[in-house]
């Protein structure tokens, strides 16, 4: 992995305050994943829950111009901060990978109005987006829809089994938000729908993918679990006054959100979990 490449597709994307060691970062994580699903020049590609594209970014450099990165977001393009989906996508298209992008926002991927052609595209990426679907069902809609759009399926999400304990505080702030999003209706958390590598594998099995290759990859320089834990402790006092579920629930929260703490004390520098990545043919 050259810093070329990286370089490339950095200056493609909206950066704040133009510090793109971040962005830099989240890039080279995103190469790892589209290297292993198999993106290459000429690829076309639906990307399923694209966001501020990050991973759109990186597809579009690998398909090239004679590729195509169509990504399509249920989100609202005024959704995000400090830059917003809306803007991101704007600068994406404007930049030199912008020939080989398109970017929908506000598409409910299970609307009777989205439809494409039998295996129009060679990928169908859904790329950690999976924990923001609202049920199991609905997920498990989504891969059954557009099973016959894709020739195969290229997944990633976090990797919740954890093999070291500098992860731990990622994947406990995880499992907290997943515990009371269960009684939410409507939601903007990052952790709505939690799946393990096994319920991914099962569900896309029931939808009429076979799975042809799975890993957990590590990327050791990611700031997400940082991320994810300052975002819960930060606002999970709110969650508990505002929620409906049972107080015994609420205390059994309380005491976890205790233990998240007391690990920040022994684990100072927490590790973002791996990822689990998948590709499944449509056969």
């Amino acid at each position: 992995m050259t810093d070329n490449r990286l370089d490339d597709i950095v200056a493609c994307m909206a950066i704040h305050d133009g510090d793109g060691s971040i962005q830099r970062i989240q890039t080279e994580h995103r190469l790892k994943l589209a290297e292993y699903w198999g993106i290459t020049k000429g690829s076309r590609v639906l990307e399923i829950g694209c966001g501020q594209g990050d991973t759109t970014a990186v597809l579009a450099y690998l398909a090239g111009e004679s590729g195509l990165v169509k990504g399509i977001d249920v989100a609202s393009p005024d959704y995000g901060g400090p830059i917003t989906l809306g803007q991101a996508a704007d600068h994406l298209k404007k930049s030199k990978l912008g020939k080989q992008v398109q970017i929908h926002f506000e598409v409910d991927i299970l609307s009777p109005e989205v439809d494409f052609a039998d295996k129009e595209f060679d990928f169908i990426v859904l790329s950690h987006c999976s924990w923001y679907f609202k049920s199991a069902q609905q997920f498990a809609e989504t891969l059954k829809k557009c099973r016959k759009w894709g020739k195969q399926l290229a997944f990633a999400e976090w990797d919740a089994r954890i093999t070291r304990m500098e992860q731990y505080p990622h994947l406990l702030a995880i499992l907290l938000q997943a515990q009371y999003e269960c009684f939410k209706e409507n939601s903007l958390s990052n952790v709505r729908t939690l799946f393990t590598a096994d319920d991914v594998r099962q569900l896309a099995e029931a939808a009429g993918w076979r799975v042809t290759r799975e890993n957990s990859l590590a990327s050791e320089k990611l700031q997400d679990g940082g991320w994810e834990v300052a975002g819960f402790l930060h606002g999970y006092y709110e969650e508990l006054d505002s929620s409906v579920m049972p107080d015994k629930l609420k205390s059994l929260i309380a005491s976890e959100a205790y233990l998240l703490k007391e690990a920040l004390k022994h684990t100072p520098h927490v590790k973002s979990m791996s990822t689990f990545a998948l590709v499944a043919k449509n056969e």
